[in-house]
């Protein structure tokens, strides 16, 4: 989400999220700390994350998903030191990031 508010690119994506992104970036913690092995924090607190569902009242398109996983792919490279964990986490979000489509 920082990423996100930062880029000129991703603005159109930006728009669809609701301020204040507090809650939206602690759900995104939550739900990615399950989905990577540890804590399954986010069905604790709201149940199957459903995700495609989730997403349906949003138009994610190719260039929606796009946007999405250059902030992504930007926040692994400053956060991540393994060349190695960064491309494979990566490769695994961006086949959930295309699942997500629906245009």
């Amino acid at each position: 989400y920082q990423q996100m508010q930062t880029r000129p690119d991703t603005q159109e994506l930006l728009s669809i999220h609701q301020a204040p992104l507090a809650q939206s970036e602690q759900k995104l913690y939550e739900f990615l700390s399950g989905w990577l092995g540890g804590p399954q924090l986010y069905q604790a607190k709201y149940g199957h994350p459903a995700l495609r569902a989730r997403h349906m009242p949003f138009a994610v398109d190719e260039r929606m998903r796009d946007q999405w996983l250059l902030c992504m792919r930007a926040s692994l490279e400053a956060n991540l030191k393994d060349p190695e964990h960064r491309k494979v986490i990566f490769n695994a979000i961006a086949q959930l990031a295309d699942h997500m489509r629906n245009q």
